[in-house]
């Protein structure tokens, strides 16, 4: 019962603190005039990919590299398929634009770029450095390829939507450190109870991984994507599963590499990162193809992936 409420609360306390976070760093760059794309793109794409991280390193170090593979692979597994397919069903959503196809190539590269490393049994320091080069790369071409396009101006927009006029400095501080450390408390609550279920209940850490830690870790993606597709912003929904997706990749399993060495062995490197790029592949033929998901494609997106998580656990 305890591992139950440990994982609950750790869920909660990550929600909150991912919020708080982002919340508190966006208002701290904005008035240090951070350029708006560059807060978009870094402080808004990472921060919300913090709960991941906190996770995906909590159980490295704890000696459960299971969790931390299957937090990420998992987490981009439900991005398309359930997030997807969820807001697919809510609305249709649009994704032919050429940012979008940008990204999309970009999240198809990074998924080979790990499915690659499968083969070397494990996600060390030069792992990490070659994930993160290419992390850095991309954001720096994006920024230079956007500050001047009508992109930018959307952006702020965006940001603008989610500040309070004249927040006091000190207010935004204290959402981010707050929001860090409530973070922090999940991530270890969240590990701690999800490595106790699965022992209880005799189901492999990286089937826990794969399903509960990774859609935990994916809540506030979920919440914002069934929004934003209700309020017709097909651009915020396909951009911030691709954006996530991205950063999934490139900087959690890179800082995580960095940090300590995962070993990149069993049923994830062998099976389930070459779902994720199969999974990326098949929304890259809609994006490339037909440029939208509608209401049917969102309910084969959803029947799919309850069917692969029911498999998982058979």
């Amino acid at each position: 019962m305890m591992d139950i409420i440990f994982v609950v609360v750790g869920l909660v306390l990550l929600f909150f603190g991912g919020e708080g976070l982002v919340r508190g760093a966006v208002a701290i760059a904005t008035r240090l005039k951070i350029s708006t794309l560059l807060v978009s793109l870094v402080i808004v794409g990472f921060g919300t990919s913090v709960p991941e991280l906190l996770v995906s390193v909590q159980a490295a170090l704890k000696g459960t590299p299971d969790i931390a593979l299957g937090n990420v692979v998992g987490s981009n597994i439900a991005n398309i398929m359930l997030i997807l397919g969820l807001s697919a069903v809510f609305g249709t959503v649009m994704c032919g634009t050429r940012e979008i196809k940008r990204d999309m190539l970009a999240v198809i590269a990074a998924s080979a770029l790990l499915a690659a490393f499968s083969f070397t049994h494990d996600l060390g320091p030069l792992a990490g450095i070659v994930m993160l080069g290419m992390l850095t790369a991309y954001l720096w071409w994006c920024y230079h390829s956007e500050r001047k396009t009508q992109a930018a101006a959307v952006l702020r927009e965006h940001i603008e939507e989610d500040l309070s006029a004249g927040e006091p400095l000190l207010k935004s501080v204290l959402y981010t450190l707050g929001g860090l450390a409530l973070l922090v408390v999940g991530a270890k609550l969240l590990v701690d109870g999800a490595v106790s279920l699965a022992t209880a209940a005799g189901v492999s850490q990286a089937v826990i991984g794969l399903t509960l830690v990774a859609v935990g870790t994916s809540l506030p993606e979920l919440a914002t994507a069934i929004v934003s597709a209700i309020r017709k912003h097909s651009d915020v929904v396909i951009g911030n599963v691709l954006g996530s997706n991205l950063f999934n990749v490139l900087a959690i399993l890179g800082i995580t590499g960095l940090i300590t060495p995962i070993p990149f062995a069993g049923r994830i490197a062998d099976i389930d990162v070459w779902i994720m790029l199969g999974v990326a592949a098949l929304l890259a033929a809609f994006v490339f193809t037909m440029g939208r998901l509608n209401r049917a494609t969102g309910v084969a997106f959803l029947a799919a992936y309850v069917g692969y998580s029911v498999w998982l656990f058979l």
